[in-house]
């Protein structure tokens, strides 16, 4: 499987500050590790707690009239037949292939300094969410075949080490993707951290299902982080540059933007890098003015075609 990146920041302190972005439709600054390259942005997590904290009290009051607000039909990205369409494009440019399904099993180490990537969103190793799954998982299903590996996965949480993981642990971890509990849990941490708050707050920024998908493409790749080049901190920096609908501006232009500095973000870490799940996929959509995402679709990353009838 062709993997493009894994994630950055450590997801602890990071969930907490997200809450003022998913309660709110404008802008707030906050700092936390970003992610999407192999360098993640040095910082004090004390420092970060602590603002995570504050944001999070900020947001409560504001919470519920925007929960409402992203609850409000139409369903876009989050329909069963267009959020079946984003997992396809995104493991296009994942893995390869748009049967994101044999992704479950999937663990490997691809050399980016975070460990192993495993499963259907590329959980890792050293970002804090692998750790994460597992811990929850374990809570419901406690003697499954992952759980003796909690104390290693707690030690090299932060590292790219495999200190007590191996030789063991990539057996078991395709052991236990075989059974349909861990399949759920994996999706459903993919929903809690990735595809649920990309698209309530695209929808809060009023943007229609092509834009909740690249949000979605964007936090899975960059990372839910606040940092100049986590996915909080690019809509940030495209707020600056142009209104979002939900402002008064115009949905195709601030879109275009948001790409724009998502793609500088990819290149600034590594010029080298392939960006066409952004030129020839989404920014191909957008062209076409394929705001809701309508099939079929057709696109290209790293060189092939794919199409969706």
């Amino acid at each position: 499987m062709k993997r493009t990146g894994c994630l950055l920041c450590a997801l602890a302190p990071v969930l907490i500050t997200a809450a003022v972005y998913f309660a709110t439709p404008g802008h707030e600054h906050a700092t936390a590790d970003a992610k999407g390259g192999p360098a993640p942005v040095s910082r004090s997590r004390a420092t970060d707690r602590a603002e995570a904290g504050r944001a999070a009290d900020k947001a409560e009051s504001g919470r519920a009239t925007d929960d409402k607000a992203a609850a409000r039909p139409p369903a876009g990205l989050a329909a069963p037949d267009k959020k079946e369409l984003a997992q396809e494009i995104v493991a296009s440019a994942e893995n390869s292939t748009l049967n994101w399904h044999e992704a479950y099993g999937y663990i490997e180490d691809i050399g980016d300094g975070q460990g192993y990537t495993a499963g259907v969103i590329g959980f890792c190793t050293g970002t804090h969410d692998l750790l994460t799954l597992v811990e929850r998982y374990t809570g419901a299903h406690p003697a499954n075949g992952l759980a003796r590996y909690l104390p290693a996965l707690r030690k090299v949480d932060g590292t790219d080490s495999h200190e007590g993981l191996d030789p063991g642990f990539v057996a078991a971890w395709r052991h236990e993707a075989t059974a349909p509990a861990f399949r759920k849990a994996q999706d459903d941490e993919r929903d809690r951290i990735y595809f649920d708050p990309a698209v309530r707050l695209a929808k809060l920024d009023g943007l229609g299902t092509l834009g909740q998908f690249i949000y979605y493409d964007a936090i899975v790749l960059h990372g839910p982080g606040t940092g100049p080049d986590g996915f909080y901190g690019l809509r940030e920096r495209a707020g600056r540059e142009a209104k979002p609908p939900s402002e008064g501006g115009d949905e195709k232009a601030y879109l275009d933007i948001f790409l724009d500095i998502r793609r500088e973000a990819m290149k600034s870490r590594n010029p080298a890098r392939d960006t066409t799940r952004i030129d020839t996929a989404q920014r191909w959509f957008l062209d076409e003015g394929n705001l809701d995402l309508h099939t079929p679709l057709r696109w290209k990353v790293y060189g092939e075609t794919y199409h969706v009838p």
